[in-house]
This record gives C-alpha cells, sequence and structure tokens, in this order.
C-alpha cells in the first residue's frame, strides 16, 4: 500500500512537471523531452553495446548509463505499483 501510494506521488509529481513546464514554454518542453531522450538512448547504447577494448567508462558514458538505468528502474516500479493507482 505504501508502496502505491509513492508510485501515485511519482506520477503526480511528474504530471505537475509536464504541466507547468507547458505552460511556461512549449517549444522549450519539447527541446528538453529531445535531449533527454537522446541522453537516455546514449546510456542504453552503452549498456547494450558489446565493450570496446582497452577503453573504460568516461564522464559522460557513465553518467547517461547510471540515467539511462535509474529511469528503466523508475519506469518498472511505476508500471508495478502505478497499475494500481486510481488516478490513471
Amino acid at each position: 500500500m505504501i508502496l502505491t501510494l509513492l508510485a501515485c506521488a511519482m506520477l503526480a509529481g511528474l504530471a505537475l512537471i509536464v504541466y507547468l513546464s507547458w505552460s511556461f514554454s512549449p517549444r522549450l518542453t519539447v527541446a528538453g523531452a529531445g535531449l533527454l531522450s537522446l541522453l537516455l538512448a546514449h546510456g542504453a547504447w552503452k549498456i547494450f553495446r558489446d565493450p570496446a577494448k582497452g577503453r573504460g567508462h568516461r564522464g559522460l558514458a557513465a553518467a547517461t548509463t547510471a540515467g539511462f538505468t535509474l529511469t528503466a528502474a523508475t519506469a518498472v516500479f511505476l508500471l508495478l505499483y502505478g497499475a494500481g493507482c486510481s488516478c490513471m
């Protein structure tokens, strides 16, 4: 029950962020969503591709990989516990 309430609060917070950013500037909202999509795609590409030999993680690669992992974990959490939320 607590996790469902947390998922509902997260969904409400995300909806509020989208509403406020869209009311401030629709162009910046779309541009920000595009940039976030590119960063998440880069993180996913770095996770699922074969590692290059002799190269370690660099700053941007590590940040986008962590961002993708956090976003994927949040999405799974919201799918599991947000489905029971009556606000959808």
